[in-house]
Order: C-alpha cells, then structure tokens, then sequence
C-alpha cells in the first residue's frame, strides 16, 4: 500500500488534532485545501498566522481578545458586582449579543470532565479566585448550560465559594434551558428570561 505524500500526511495529522476531527473528516479537508488555486492556500496560512498575533487571552477574564484588557473588563460602565461564569467564548458572546446583562464575565475556558482528562487545573479557576478575592463581586451567576458536565463544574464552584467566599451570593440561570443544553446554542429570549428569573443555588 502507498504511502500519502509527507506533506499531505503532515496536514492531515494536524488538522485532525483539532476537536472533532476525525481521520476522514481530515484527509477529506486536506484534499479540498490541494484543490484549492495556490493563493487561496496562502491566504489561509496567512489569517492562522494573524489569528495567532493579532488575538490573546485577557488577562482579566480569560476571553478572547484583540487588547487586554478586553473592552468588557475595561468598560467602567460595567457593574462590577455582577459576574457571569460561561464555560467558553462563544457562550460569551451569545450573552453579549443578548444585550441585557452588564456586568462582567469570566471564561473557564471549559467545563469540568475527569473522563475527558478536563480537571480543575486545567480551567481558568485561579482566575475565578483572584477576581473574587478582589472583593469587588456580589454576586456570582453561572451559566453554564445545564449538561452534566455544567452542573459537576456547577458544584465545584459552589463548595468553592463555601470554603473560601462564605459571603458571596451564588446564583444560576433559571431552568427554562432545556435538560442536557448548551448555552450557546439557546435563543435570545429564552437565555433573557433564565437570566432575570435566575435561581439561588
């Protein structure tokens, strides 16, 4: 049996290193990309590399961002004793898009889950600690879907805050998401709702 080509290879190992990618679904992706007039190529390569230097991490609440900090943590307009926990960017987005909640956020940059290798460690909860014990917040609002993965992350903040926040008021979206949903997959009004009918937990 040949062998593909180094450079084919080379693709299709890192493109399937991305989420959700499969064998297949790479090779399939490579092919389209050889197809593709050389400069269209290059022009992919080129936004990458943009990405890579023109976007970072704010160093305040861990979303995606072209300065830090971003323009939601630097926003004096912002009611900083309101922050809503999301597990990425997109969910972030979706609230933003919204328009109803003005105060500020943190990313975790995903939701705990021991099968997928996904531990404390590997989320932004440092981040959660050192804006909390800036003292400023009042009250914490997760909104992190309602999936299993959501509610054991869910827990960990919860016992989190009652061993080092005692004080803190603990809060999630209502329960108008449907059992087993993502945040960012839900509809405005929908998300509206959860939020100003928001559970003590």
């Amino acid at each position: 049996m040949s062998k593909l080509p180094l450079p084919m290879q080379n693709l299709i190992d890192q493109l399937e290193a991305l989420p959700g990618i499969g064998p297949k679904s790479a090779m399939r992706m490579a092919m389209i990309m050889l197809r593709w007039p050389r400069e269209k190529t290059r022009s992919l390569g080129q936004t990458i590399l943009e990405l890579r230097d023109n976007l970072c991490i704010c160093s305040q609440c861990a979303s995606l961002a072209d300065c830090d900090p971003c323009d939601i943590c630097s926003d004096p307009a912002r009611d900083e004793e309101k922050l809503c926990v999301v597990s990425e960017w997109d969910s972030l987005l979706v609230m933003e898009e919204s328009g109803f909640f003005r105060g500020r956020y943190l990313v975790l940059g995903g939701l705990l889950s021991p099968l997928d290798g996904i531990d404390s460690a590997s989320l932004e909860f440092e981040k959660l600690r050192k804006v909390l014990g800036a003292g400023k917040v009042k009250e914490l609002i997760l909104a992190l879907g309602t999936t299993l993965e959501s509610e054991t992350t869910g827990s960990f903040i919860k016992n989190l805050l009652a061993r080092e926040f005692p004080g803190l008021t603990l809060t999630r979206l209502a329960q108008g998401i449907p059992l087993g949903s993502e945040l960012k997959f839900m509809d405005k009004e929908t998300l509206k709702q959860s939020m100003r009918y928001r559970q003590s937990i």
